[in-house]
């Protein structure tokens, strides 16, 4: 199921924490070699976590995570504007109707359907909070990836070459795309507006769209 837990709420979830922290250190220490802390208990966690993101997670029958996604405004501190404003010529994206989305995690053993069912939580996120794009920081693998789903960003700058490449995106909302998303996914619309309102309370589901 999709959880959307703040990170003031993580502790009622510690099980599930602690496997997704686990899995970033796999993930962006271990597997892609980035320089990243990594706690004595194998955790990866960044100072942008103390700023109480929201999290979108898959969570997997077991209790434990599939993969994830973390959740800022960019009215605020966030890292595409402290670390990555190179890549917008300098030039910071700042709304209140853009989130910066960051961590974008799978889990060792992540079906290949995981990606698909956060993106679309993503649009659902978006829906649910008024918000008219995402924005965040990739890599050249996670660019497969989202072309694979359906979900490629408008790029609005690179740097590096190949497998180094680094690129800014800004992922839009839309009926048509959200459309694909459920069929890649394998979920109903009406499944991920109850893993919403269960998140987010009755009166703040997102209204459904046709494709």
């Amino acid at each position: 199921m999709i959880r959307f837990l703040y990170a003031d709420s993580l502790s009622t979830q510690s099980r599930l924490a602690g496997a997704m922290f686990q899995d970033r250190a796999k993930q962006f220490s271990e597997r892609l070699g980035w320089e990243v802390s990594v706690s004595a208990d194998g955790e990866e966690r960044d100072p942008y976590d103390a700023l109480n993101p929201l999290y979108v997670i898959w969570q997997r029958p077991d209790g434990l995570h599939g993969g994830s996604m973390r959740f800022l405004p960019t009215t605020g501190r966030c890292m595409t504007h402290e670390h990555f404003q190179h890549l917008s010529d300098g030039a910071p994206v700042q709304s209140p109707f853009v989130w910066e989305c960051t961590r974008f995690c799978l889990s060792a053993s992540a079906s290949p359907r995981t990606a698909a069912r956060l993106m679309l939580a993503g649009a659902t996120l978006m829906e649910g909070q008024g918000l008219t794009h995402f924005l965040g920081v990739f890599d050249a693998p996670m660019e497969r990836i989202y072309r694979q789903i359906g979900a490629s960003p408008e790029v609005l700058g690179s740097a590096g070459q190949g497998r180094s490449k680094t690129s800014l995106g800004l992922w839009s909302y839309s009926p048509r795309a959200k459309a694909r998303l459920l069929k890649k996914a394998q979920l109903s619309e009406a499944l991920m507006h109850h893993w919403y309102r269960r998140a987010f309370g009755a009166k703040a589901a997102p209204k459904s769209n046709a494709a």
